[in-house]
């Protein structure tokens, strides 16, 4: 259902693939024979890996390295995956370090997401084979390695058909926008949405989301070089309007709606007076959601907006929407956004 582009405002891609790697930091594979095939290895074992490691919290750059790791014992219930492609998402980077809520014990092995083939299975694993993409569902620490072995339930079987960088990356970021248009207000076919950082990933599901649903989107975008280009992307995934920051933060920024309805939700991703951008387009009794603070910066909103026009704040992070025993239904929304 989702036909993303390629311009990830804060993805980076690695591929681990079975020749080379073209990742910011290369991972050669160390299972390879002469002739291009894999060594053989104990089936009740995984091959030795090799992964991006932190054993202390600070910059990437300072406290990453990339370390060779033992074969690892594939247990009955087990399956060793290969992983292909794994994304750099901000979560990873504020992970790594230290100030995101949720913080594996060190040391640690990045990544949260990404896809990967099936190795080798155990002897009691029933519904994955040799062969098989999967992608980890939910959310599971450590795909930063070329192989991981857990446990059969942690692994979602997706279609080959699916393009690598799509389903690397299906799990944070579309989810995200779904069910932010899912579970804050009654939306229907007509209705409107307002959000800023429009040219992030979210922002990018959440147009093309809203147009297969009949609903029009309001989209705010950074004052930069490219964003008469970037404007003109945003349009060609369904994008109804497109103003950078500075268009709408006039007086008679609703003559600049022209016939738009007024949006009964808005989305919010940067903070800071941006947010205020978003919290003045919305009609009486309109809702802002807040998912990100790319800026860094307290959320600004009028005082009078506020009151006469009785909006509601709200708030959505992912992982704890995950925590509530919602494993068959986000498999359920990544079939749906695969699809």
């Amino acid at each position: 259902h989702l036909s993303l582009l390629r311009l990830l405002e804060f993805l980076l891609y690695f591929y681990f693939l079975l020749d080379f790697s073209t990742s910011l930091i290369s991972i050669a594979n160390p299972n390879m024979n002469r002739n291009g095939g894999l060594k053989s290895f104990s089936i009740n074992m995984s091959p030795p890996s090799k992964a991006i490691v932190y054993e202390r919290h600070g910059s990437p750059d300072s406290v990453t390295r990339v370390v060779e790791l033992p074969p690892v014992e594939v247990r009955e219930n087990d399956v060793c995956v290969r992983m292909i492609a794994a994304p750099i998402n901000p979560s990873d980077i504020n992970q790594i370090e230290g100030v995101y809520p949720v913080r594996p014990s060190l040391p640690a092995i990045g990544g949260q997401e990404g896809v990967g083939q099936v190795y080798t299975v155990g002897s009691r694993v029933k519904f994955l084979s040799p062969g098989d993409w999967v992608i980890p569902s939910p959310l599971s620490s450590g795909t930063w390695q070329t192989y991981v072995v857990k446990e059969e339930g942690a692994w979602h079987k997706i279609d080959k058909m699916c393009p690598i960088e799509y389903a690397a990356t299906i799990t944070v970021n579309p989810l995200t926008a779904l069910r932010m248009l899912e579970d804050f207000v009654d939306l229907n076919s007509g209705d409107s949405v307002v959000q800023n950082g429009a040219t992030s990933m979210v922002g990018q599901c959440i147009i093309q989301l809203a147009r297969l649903r009949g609903i029009s989107s309001i989209n705010i975008i950074r004052d930069r070089a490219g964003s008469d280009d970037a404007k003109e992307k945003l349009k060609a995934l369904g994008a109804d309007k497109v103003f950078s920051e500075s268009q709408l933060n006039v007086k008679n920024f609703k003559s600049l709606l022209g016939n738009s309805p007024e949006p009964i939700l808005g989305f919010n991703c940067v903070g800071g007076n941006v947010a205020s951008l978003v919290v003045k387009t919305l009609r009486e009794g309109g809702t802002m959601v807040t998912y990100g603070a790319m800026s860094k910066k307290p959320i600004t909103m009028s005082t009078t907006s506020f009151i006469f026009k009785d909006l509601s704040l709200r708030g959505f992070w992912l992982q704890r929407w995950m925590s509530l025993d919602k494993v068959k239904e986000c498999r359920k929304m990544i079939d749906y956004l695969i699809g």
